[in-house]
């Protein structure tokens, strides 16, 4: 059986098999490190019982007033052990705490908007698309459909504080903001 367990500054020699993954964002130690040490609650890894990682979540809380909330920063999973509900599992803890300890009015994440597969599994979270982020990622040109592929969604769940569901709107998809328009 697996171990949801804290994100310790050691588990960066072995989130390789983790890491090398296509959709998966990668950043400096210093970026990871400062993530642990203002946010340790809302960073944990996945680990199987062979001690290898098998998938990690990092996050933050962020924003002011009612837009006070916590960010996932990168969820990954590594692929022989997907499909098992560990992101599930993962983003569950990141929620919880952002609700409970930080107080925050909702979650919120970037994902590209051509990983289809993250989309439907954040959806059946219960997130929802707030906006289109252009050239989130970069500029790698138009892709299919005329629309740049390094675009992002930012998704949204409403916690519990946020009981007027306004960290939501129905027609977020049609929403489009410039990149230099998020912080």
């Amino acid at each position: 059986m697996s171990v949801l367990r804290p994100f310790e500054a050691t588990d960066m020699f072995k989130f390789n098999n983790v890491n090398l993954d296509i959709w998966t964002e990668t950043y400096n130690i210093g970026f990871y490190l400062h993530y642990l040490s203002r946010w340790p609650d809302l960073c944990c890894v996945q680990e199987a019982p062979s001690g290898r990682m098998m998938g990690y979540v990092i996050g933050k809380a962020e924003g002011q007033a009612t837009e006070w909330h916590g960010h996932v920063t990168a969820i990954t999973v590594a692929p022989e052990y997907r499909r098992l509900s560990l992101a599930r599992k993962m983003m569950s803890l990141l929620e919880l705490v952002s609700d409970e300890t930080y107080r925050g009015f909702f979650v919120d994440l970037y994902v590209r908007c051509n990983n289809f597969i993250a989309i439907e599994m954040y959806e059946g979270m219960g997130y929802s698309v707030y906006r289109r982020v252009r050239e989130y990622y970069g500029n790698l040109g138009v892709g299919k459909g005329g629309r740049d592929e390094e675009d992002a969604f930012d998704m949204r769940k409403p916690l519990s504080r946020d009981s007027a569901r306004r960290s939501v709107r129905s027609n977020g998809r049609d929403i489009i903001v410039s990149a230099h328009d998020v912080s």
